[in-house]
C-alpha cells in the first residue's frame, strides 16, 4: 500500500516537473518572439554602426521649439523646450556634423541634438538641457557612432540597442529555455530509470 502511494506521488511530481519544464520552454519562445519583433528590427535598421571619436566644435541653446507631433500621437504630446544643437568634428572623415543623442532623437526632431521627455516643470527641462550643454563643453572628446555607408551624415552619441544590450536581452530567455530543457531531460531520465528498475 505504501509502495503504491510512493509511486503515485512520484508520478505526480514528475508530471508537475514536466509541466514546469514545458512552461519554461514556451515562455522562452514567447520572449524570443517578442524580442525578435521589437528590439531586433531597431538594431538591424540602425545605420550608425561604426564607433569613432568626436570632438565638440560648438554647443548652442536656441530659443524654445515645439516637439513635432509624430504620427498617431495626441496634441498633448506637443510641448516647448529649449533646442540644444551640438556640432562635432568627426575624426573618421574630418567633417563638421551634427550630433544626436540616439536614433530616436533624429526622428522626433532633427533640429535638436537632445529631445527631453514631456515634463510639467519647464524649469527642470531647461536646467537639464543646460547641464548637458555644459558637459559637452567640459568633455570635448568622446566616442560616438557614424554611418560608414554615408547615407546619414550626422552622428549619434549612443545607440538605442547596442550589441551588448541585444546579447543581454537574449540572455534571460536563453537561460529559461536551457533550464526548461534540462528539467524535461531529467524527468525523462528519471522515468526511464524507474521503468528499468521495475522491469529488473
Amino acid at each position: 500500500m505504501l509502495g503504491k502511494k510512493l509511486v503515485t506521488a512520484q508520478k505526480r511530481g514528475e508530471t508537475r516537473a514536466l509541466c514546469l519544464g514545458l512552461g519554461m520552454v514556451a515562455c522562452s519562445m514567447m520572449m524570443y518572439f517578442f524580442i525578435g519583433i521589437t528590439i531586433v528590427p531597431f538594431y538591424t535598421n540602425s545605420v550608425w554602426t561604426t564607433e569613432t571619436v568626436c570632438k565638440v566644435l560648438k554647443a548652442n541653446i536656441k530659443d524654445k521649439v515645439f516637439c513635432p507631433n509624430s504620427e498617431g500621437s495626441k496634441n498633448e504630446e506637443i510641448f516647448p523646450y529649449p533646442c540644444l544643437q551640438v556640432w562635432v568634428n568627426l575624426t573618421a572623415s574630418g567633417q563638421e556634423v551634427m550630433l544626436y543623442q540616439t536614433e530616436d532623437t533624429l526622428e522626433r526632431n532633427p533640429q535638436c541634438s537632445y529631445v527631453p521627455d514631456k515634463l510639467e516643470n519647464s524649469k527642470e527641462v531647461k536646467a537639464r538641457i543646460e547641464t548637458i550643454a555644459s558637459n559637452f563643453k567640459k568633455y570635448q572628446t568622446f566616442p560616438c557612432y557614424y554611418d560608414p555607408g554615408g547615407t546619414q551624415t550626422n552622428v549619434i552619441l549612443s545607440r538605442l540597442y547596442p550589441s551588448k544590450g541585444l546579447l543581454f536581452a537574449f540572455l534571460w530567455p536563453t537561460l529559461m529555455f536551457t533550464g526548461g530543457c534540462l528539467i524535461i531531460v531529467l524527468v525523462k531520465i528519471s522515468q526511464y530509470v524507474s521503468v528499468l528498475s521495475a522491469w529488473q
